[in-house]
């Protein structure tokens, strides 16, 4: 049966009516929210029309033109920074931590970025249920408790710093082996845990310790240097091991060469340990047989 003209134009008019209504319900939620958004990102940007450095250097000290404070000015910003990086990585804790924190991420980069790959193959995701987003929840949580109980653990870092990173590394490439080899995804599942746990409480631990031996006016130099290095290796890696122009390997294989990356840098680690800790157990020693040599 045919509605009549009137009425359906009626109908027509409401739902178009309901339509506009239900589509201001976003546009009202969202509004404000990216309203603060943009306006946080403008006054985050802000910057002085001029550098404090130019009138300085424009004035009675310096008294340049502004073609060579220009000039001066780049130069000056180059030196202060090379100072800076000699002055921090001359630092050998820090230096330690830092070799540590880069070649870390750069292989914990690879794992996380590839394991839905490892994950795919040992279980299709087209013939049973996954769980790769709950797994991934549950290590940060469990990563995020880890890194509140380390502030419990009472350790000279100084001392044991280098065996601990070694020890830990170790754990991490017998995590990403575990996860290769055996064919269960659940052991997988477990086996990627731990390695997000571990790593979570060592790079806290990194940038504390990194931290503690900067003044606050270093930290983005140190925390980007680190970060570009990792970068960098991250692709290099990839280039050679991932790419097609490169080995172009299979999943599992490249997975192995990461547990031998993570078993590389804990043998570098345990190495420079042992090292360290002969040497300070040395000088322990030296007082005391000073002390006796001047008693007898």
């Amino acid at each position: 049966m045919d509605v009549p003209g009137p009425v359906s134009r009626r109908a027509a008019a409401a739902a178009a009516t309901m339509l506009l209504r239900t589509a201001r319900v976003p546009r009202e939620c969202w509004f404000l929210p990216t309203a603060l958004l943009c306006a946080y990102g403008f006054f985050a940007n802000l910057r002085p029309s001029e550098p404090f450095l130019t009138p300085y250097l424009l004035g009675p000290d310096k008294n340049l033109t502004e073609k060579e404070e220009i000039k001066s000015n780049r130069l000056l910003v180059l030196k202060v920074l090379w100072n800076d990086f000699l002055i921090c990585y001359s630092s050998r804790p820090l230096l330690c931590w830092s070799v540590w924190w880069a070649l870390s991420t750069c292989g914990y980069f690879q794992v996380v970025n590839y394991t839905q790959s490892l994950w795919e193959q040992v279980m299709p995701s087209r013939h049973a249920a996954i769980y790769n987003g709950g797994v991934e929840a549950v290590s940060t949580l469990l990563g995020a408790v880890a890194v509140f109980a380390v502030g419990y653990i009472k350790i000279s870092w100084s001392t044991w710093g280098e065996m601990t990173l070694s020890l830990f590394s170790l754990l991490i490439a017998a995590a990403v082996y575990i996860m290769d080899t055996v064919g269960n995804i659940w052991v997988c599942y477990a086996s990627y845990v731990v390695f997000r746990i571990i790593y979570m409480l060592l790079i806290t631990i990194a940038t504390f310790e990194i931290a503690a031996n900067l003044s606050m006016e270093r930290y983005a130099l140190v925390f980007g240097v680190n970060t570009f290095i990792a970068l960098a290796l991250q692709t290099l890696l990839t280039l050679i091991v991932v790419d097609a122009k490169g080995l172009s390997l299979g999943i599992t294989t490249q997975f192995l060469i990461y547990t031998g990356y993570f078993a590389l840098i804990a043998v570098i680690f345990l190495v420079n340990g042992a090292v360290s800790i002969m040497k300070k157990y040395r000088k322990s020693e030296d007082p005391e047989s000073r002390s006796q040599v001047t008693t007898s």
